[in-house]
């Protein structure tokens, strides 16, 4: 068996986890969440098994390096990084609800690396800027702060949808079985606190990085740029949190608004002119 198939059958698992959640809250049924909870723990297996496969055959061609040089393998590992941490969410709250919102977002990076016309899942070689001994550190400490932000983001959701539902209160309405907002308000967080411990890594590291193979370690790159400004957002978020005690759906928005600068420093970066646009590439 080859990384593209296990692969494959993890966007397959995702998608089944994905829809089993949603169906599992909507129509409040606790046996397909925990099928669902069974199909995203495969999915981790098998996508874990993929990614080591397709270590092992980028050093049978002669390469040699990890899975995290291009689009493709960074998407792999985002979907990874979800499932892994929602999982663990899931074990501590003791709540499958949170799927419905956390799930689909894993399978939409499975997804979009498997089935997007504009990505290749083949393995290249890396090129000069990405030999380093610091690949590894900077890209897993960034994606696992940005799975820390999209669960986040999909608690935020939660949060704004139980403030919205007029039925909220309803026992047998869908809205009324998600979690309290003050449940959600520190689950969100948490998660924020988690994102940006590993985002403030994978910065440092990358400075570093950037020191050894362009011999500075800050360029006002647009990937640098904007994960500064990511990081800002968020140091913004925790001090208002901190000092000014901000809880509540102005909360739930910052980390929806957060999110969003995640997005464009991981995918919209890539559309402009740096040294970082091998991320960008096929």
């Amino acid at each position: 068996m080859n990384s593209s198939l296990m692969l494959a059958i993890t966007t397959l698992l995702f998608g089944a986890a994905a829809v089993g959640y949603l169906a599992a809250w909507i129509f409040r049924k606790d046996a397909l969440g925990r099928i669902s909870s069974g199909a995203l723990s495969l999915g981790v297996v098998a996508s874990t098994g993929g990614i080591v496969l397709r270590w092992i055959e980028s050093y049978q061609i002669g390469y040699g390096h990890a899975p995290l040089s291009n689009l493709y393998e960074s998407l792999v590992f985002f979907a990874w990084s979800i499932a892994v941490l929602y999982l663990v969410v899931e074990w501590r709250t003791r709540n499958r609800v949170i799927g419905a919102f956390v799930a689909p977002i894993a399978l939409l990076a499975m997804a979009y690396a498997s089935l997007s016309p504009n990505i290749s899942d083949r393995i290249q070689p890396l090129i000069p800027a990405l030999k380093s001994n610091w690949l590894i550190a900077h890209v897993v400490s960034c994606f696992i702060g940005y799975a820390a932000f999209a669960i986040a983001f999909g608690l935020g959701i939660m949060y704004l949808l139980k403030g919205k539902g007029k039925d909220v209160r309803r026992p047998h309405s869908f809205l009324a079985r998600l979690p309290s907002p003050d449940s959600l308000d520190d689950t969100i967080l948490q998660m924020v606190k988690f994102g940006f411990l590993f985002l403030t890594i994978g910065i440092i590291t990358g400075a570093v990085w950037a020191n050894s193979a362009w011999g500075r370690y800050w360029g006002w790159d647009p990937k640098e740029t904007w994960s500064l400004i990511t990081w800002l957002v968020y140091a913004a978020m925790l001090h208002l949190r901190v000092f000014l005690s901000w809880r509540g759906k102005m909360f739930a928005c910052f980390a929806i608004l957060g999110f969003m600068a995640v997005l464009f420093t991981y995918f919209g970066v890539n559309l402009l002119p740096g040294l970082h646009s091998y991320g960008s590439m096929e």
